[in-house]
């Protein structure tokens, strides 16, 4: 049966409250999961997929946090191979290839990369480029993904690099380099896919529920809707809150930094289609991403700067940032962009492990710092994992079970399982293109879409779109309230939909927002 008419999928008020009230009367679950990003998902997933009890909770919503805030990739690992980091580049290739062929083809992607090779780009660092691109492909292979999925990469003329991005600079250009890598529709739909299979396999999956202090055996927690209070008792106790973890558990070192990222209009960028890699002047494997979205918006990233002090639950991006990030595309573009055409940005916390222990060496930054993820359990039992990056989110997850398991000497089957686990609306690619519902919908909610639609077809006033100039319609806003746990205007304009990206559409589309709201959420309590 489709997940689409499965109600053990679907997350709303009603369920988070009779779930919340069934763990306050003191039953103990196997695995209390803190945080629900994209780690914290893929956690109460896992855990879930072994037979185990799991209540997974966060003090806000489903990726609230750094998981909302990324490139919207799914990397190969060609970054790290160049590093030196083949464990690491091979493990992204692996979960690239999960992603896009088994768990969630509906929401990631082929999409094409264009290097432009000008004159600030050495014939020494192209021929560089071009052989860590077949040393990438040749990743692929490893990892058996199929040149279907993942086309090769090839070098292009001048001509063929201005055809395939019309708005780069003509003068001094000597081709391009073209490459192809895994590109999510939407990070945080991702997320709300994990949380709510997870909840299929019988998760309790609760946001706006805040982790107030842990243990091994627990932790108590305040319903940010109510303001009550309650202790959550659990055998095993897992803190995935990221870059927040050091609020939980004091021993956890992290050296956090800030990518930021703007948001402009495609027609900004001649109607762009094809992503670009810019690489920054005078370095040599760092590249500025310029990625094109199906909504007519543009993504250009990312910075990668150290952050001290409190870590804040919304980073602010500094106008430092913006600016950097024009200059490169200054570099290549015929016609550099203002600051005007900067529509949106945003900023995410990367939650990289601080190993310097110590003096650290001169010029030392954020962006040598491994990727790789760990686990960490504290004196009090509780299993702590931070590092990594969203692509190889199930991994994470299951080394953090793996731990938790250990540390308390429970037995459970071994978490292999979720890499043959499709999310709620995943279907082969054959399965998505013969459904009879539009595309859009399709390419966001897989097999889920024709439900959507069917939304529209009964209340012809859900087709309309939430504001003029938006796709997304007002059934999506419905469904996002009945079946995928949102509980308030932000939910659904800045996680369930990416409205708010921009602030003039999240202001456009604000009614709309509260109508839904009104119109789809039984009260808290089921009344």
């Amino acid at each position: 049966m489709s997940p689409a008419a499965r109600p053990d999928f679907s997350l709303n008020a009603v369920r988070r409250y009779r779930e919340l009230a069934e763990l306050a009367e003191g039953g103990a679950v196997d695995v209390l999961v803190v945080g629900l990003g994209v780690t914290g998902a893929g956690t109460a997933l896992d855990a879930a997929s072994r037979g185990l009890s799991v209540a997974a909770i966060d003090a806000h919503d489903l990726a609230f946090g750094t998981s909302r805030w990324s490139s919207k990739l799914v990397h190969g690992g060609l970054r790290y191979l160049a590093s030196g980091q083949v464990g690491i580049a091979h493990e992204s290739a692996v979960e690239r290839g999960v992603l896009m062929e088994r768990t969630a083809p509906h929401l990631v992607r082929a999409q094409p990369f264009v290097m432009p090779l000008t004159a600030l780009t050495s014939r020494r660092n192209a021929a560089l480029a071009e052989a860590g691109l077949w040393a990438g492909d040749l990743l692929r292979a490893v990892a058996g993904t199929a040149r279907g999925t993942l086309p090769g990469p090839r070098r292009l003329s001048a001509v063929e690099t201005l055809r395939a991005a019309p708005g780069l600079r003509g003068h001094g250009l000597r081709g391009g380099l073209c490459s192809w890598d895994g590109r999510l529709i939407d990070d945080a739909r991702l997320v709300t896919a994990i949380a709510r299979t997870a909840a299929g396999h019988g998760a309790r999956v609760l946001t706006r529920t805040r982790a107030l202090s842990v243990t091994g055996t627990g932790a108590l927690v305040r319903d940010e809707l109510t303001g009550q209070e309650t202790r959550i008792r659990a055998r095993m106790v897992i803190n995935a809150t990221g870059v927040w973890a050091g609020r939980l558990i004091e021993d956890i070192r992290l050296r956090p930094s800030r990518g930021t990222h703007l948001v402009l209009r495609a027609e900004s960028l001649a109607g762009l289609h094809t992503g670009l890699h810019i690489p920054i002047p005078g370095e040599t494997s760092r590249f500025v991403l310029v990625v094109p979205q199906d909504d007519g918006r543009v993504y250009v990233g990312l910075t990668d700067e150290p952050v001290d002090g409190p870590m804040p639950d919304v980073p602010e991006v500094p106008e430092s940032d913006i600016g950097f990030l024009l200059d490169i595309l200054g570099t290549v573009l015929d016609t550099p962009l203002r600051r005007h055409d900067v529509v949106g940005a945003f900023a995410g916390l990367r939650p990289l492990l601080d190993t310097s222990h110590g003096v650290e060496p001169a010029g030392s930054r954020t962006s040598d710092l491994s990727r790789r993820h760990a686990v960490v359990t504290s004196r009090e039992g509780v299993v702590t994992v931070v590092g990594g990056k969203l692509t190889t989110y199930r991994r994470m997850a299951q080394d953090a079970v793996d731990a938790a398991l250990a540390a308390c000497r429970l037995n459970a089957p071994p978490g292999r399982g979720t890499a043959r686990l499709p999310l709620a609306g995943a279907a082969s690619r054959a399965t998505l293109a013969a459904l009879s519902a539009p595309r859009r919908l399709v390419e966001r909610y897989g097999t889920e879409a024709t439900a959507i639609h069917a939304l529209g077809e009964r209340e012809p006033h859900l087709r309309a779109p939430v504001a003029d100039g938006l796709d997304v319609t007002r059934a999506e806003l419905v469904w996002a309230v009945r079946h995928e746990g949102a509980l308030d205007a932000s939910d659904l304009l800045d996680r369930r939909t990416r409205i708010g990206l921009v602030p003039a559409d999240r202001a456009a589309a604000l009614d709309a927002a509260h109508e839904a709201l009104a119109a789809a959420a039984p009260s808290a309590t089921g009344n």
